[in-house]
């Protein structure tokens, strides 16, 4: 079975605790947990060791990476209030050798699909925020935060090209985030979210 090691990690913890550290519900008859992951709801089952993603009346297995993100998140998650400082990923605990080092083309940011989908109309972003219970910035020339997990905000600022200068974007983490999932979990739950968005908007063309 997929992830058995942070299955067995997570078993081993206490359900009510982990439940408060990482802001989501622990329910019995069976035991599950209730987790939402940016714009969705996930079941995560202890019986038989599933987790599902549920989508209206619709429910699916969650894929390998929505299960990396949210049992390590269950796993790590610390009940710590949000620094509200916001840093680049290279200053979180790690992060320069993780994102900026030898790993580099494994674990770069994927700001370039955030530029190709928003940097000709940032103001495309405000459009989709409410499916996300994302709340407007006042960064570059559209931004919004929203949580890719309940202890896990995540802030992306679009600044739109012109005649002179292409599309940027960037990423922003609050200074804790590597507190409460470690760097290759941050990572893949950033690129989940950065799909999301770009889905919202492009319709998944």
């Amino acid at each position: 079975m997929a992830h058995d090691g942070l299955w067995e990690q997570l078993l081993g913890l206490d359900r009510h605790k982990t439940a408060e550290r990482a802001m989501c519900q622990y329910l019995t008859n069976p035991e599950r947990y209730i987790i939402k992951m940016l714009n969705t709801e996930y079941i995560v089952s202890l019986l038989d060791r599933q987790i599902y993603s549920q989508r209206g009346s619709s429910r699916e297995n969650a894929d390998f990476l929505e299960q990396l993100c949210v049992l390590a998140y269950l796993i790590n998650a610390q009940d710590l209030p949000l620094a509200d400082k916001l840093v680049k990923a290279e200053a979180l605990p790690g992060g320069q050798f993780f994102f900026r080092g030898l790993l580099r083309g494994l674990h770069s940011l994927p700001t370039g699909k955030l530029e190709k989908a928003f940097g000709d109309c940032p103001e495309v972003l405000y459009e989709i925020i409410e499916q996300f219970d994302a709340e407007r910035c006042e960064f570059g020339e559209a931004s919004i935060r929203l949580y890719v997990l309940p202890r896990v905000p995540l802030t992306i600022v679009i600044w739109g090209k012109d005649e002179e200068f292409d599309a940027r974007a960037s990423i922003l983490f609050d200074q804790t985030a590597a507190t409460q999932l470690p760097l290759d979990a941050l990572g893949t739950a950033v690129n989940l979210a950065v799909e999301a968005l770009v889905k919202a908007v492009t319709g998944g063309n």
